[in-house]
């Protein structure tokens, strides 16, 4: 018979804070960006001794390096987003750079040529540095915060984007997170070889030895996707900086407070009263996912915080099946084979085997109480 049941499954998702004291230094290599380059005249001669500034455009925060005796710079470690380069040196005009744009993992290649003028006049060019690794041998897939935030996502799991980069197949998704084991499987190799990271710092999962659990939260929840700003997927020749497994390398980069407040709230409602009807019964479902967030500074261009809460309620029917007796039994009839076996072998012709009979040394006492312990069945015989 079918058996309906309401399960009512509370899931609070614990509050996810991040505060941010200098971010060029806090996030492992995995989890940054780098811009090199050379600087040089118009005439295509190496100018060593300038001074560029890297100024991260929404948190305000600055990393100065000089150019070497051939020219070259590097800035590494850092955090993802938009940035503006500015040059000094004396003999030369300032030149700001902006609409650059970095990525996880990306190495942008910035060259800066010069013009001969006073320290006082500026030349601005606005452009955005490619995508594109040219420097790097490794094999990925960005998933933007475009996508994150813009694509539909059932269950709100960011981790069925995986699925976008060539070589990722996904056959479930991990909905109830940090016990669960997703089936993820990039360029051929084996679910339990991938290696997820949030912020450069490994993610272990519900022990110490599934780092291939996706990340989610105390309750067991994905991580919300307003927290996840963006995420890379390696699948092959990846730098020494990262390893321990052989299979894909998902680095995370969450999100951050700015120089500028900003939050939002959201509520998402499945519910079976708005589904399509159907002639057969069906059980209710019914599903909440709910919460906010708000970031911003709390000390300009110094210091920052972040923080995101998500809660999950759902109330779904269960059905089930069991084996109740029938009309014939609660009265102490049973086919032959079963009251008396003996009486019945299986040579036996198949009618007088399924005839009822009475059951041996049956208690008739006892059979008004089959009614109190069973309910009625409802389905087809068995």
């Amino acid at each position: 018979m079918g058996v309906s049941l309401r399960v009512f499954e509370p899931v609070l998702t614990a509050i996810v804070v991040l505060i941010a004291l200098q971010p060029c230094l806090a996030f492992a290599q995995t989890a940054t960006a780098t811009i090199v380059g050379v600087v040089k005249d118009a005439s295509g001669a190496l100018i060593p001794g300038v001074s560029i500034t890297v100024k991260h455009t929404d948190t305000g925060q600055t990393r100065t390096a000089i150019s070497s005796d051939s020219g070259g710079y590097n800035v590494a470690l850092l955090p993802v987003g938009a940035y503006e380069i500015t040059t000094t040196m004396p003999g030369f005009k300032q030149q700001v750079r902006t609409g650059i744009n970095l990525v996880i993992g990306q190495q942008a290649v910035i060259d800066l040529t010069l013009e001969v003028g006073g320290a006082a006049e500026q030349i601005t060019i606005s452009e955005e540095a490619p995508l594109v690794n040219t420097t790097l041998s490794s094999t990925s897939g960005l998933i933007t915060e475009q996508q994150v935030k813009d694509l539909p996502l059932n269950g709100r799991s960011f981790d069925q984007l995986l699925v976008l980069n060539v070589g990722v197949v996904n056959n479930t998704s991990n909905m109830g997170g940090g016990g669960g084991f997703p089936a993820f499987s990039v360029a051929g190799h084996r679910q339990e070889t991938n290696r997820f990271m949030i912020n450069g710092v490994d993610w272990v999962g519900g022990n110490a030895t599934h780092q291939f659990i996706t990340p989610s939260g105390a309750s067991s929840q994905l991580l919300g996707v307003e927290a996840v700003r963006e995420y890379n997927v390696l699948e092959h020749t990846y730098g020494a900086e990262y390893g321990k497994r052989a299979g894909g390398q998902v680095s995370i980069v969450t999100t951050s407070g700015t120089n500028q407040w900003h939050g939002d709230l959201f509520e998402y409602l499945r519910n079976s009263a708005l589904d399509a009807r159907i002639e057969e019964a069906k059980g209710p479902f019914k599903r909440n996912q709910f919460g906010g967030t708000l970031g911003g500074p709390l000390k300009k261009d110094k210091l920052f915080v972040f923080g995101n809460y998500e809660g999950f309620r759902q109330r779904r029917s269960q059905t089930s099946r069991a084996i109740y007796p029938d009309g014939p039994s609660r009265q102490g009839l049973l086919p032959c084979y079963l009251a008396t076996p003996s009486a019945c072998p299986a040579s036996a012709p198949f009618a007088a085997r399924a005839a009822l009979v009475p059951v041996p040394n049956l208690k008739p006492g006892m059979l008004p109480y089959a009614n109190l312990f069973w309910p009625v069945p409802n389905g087809p015989q068995v």
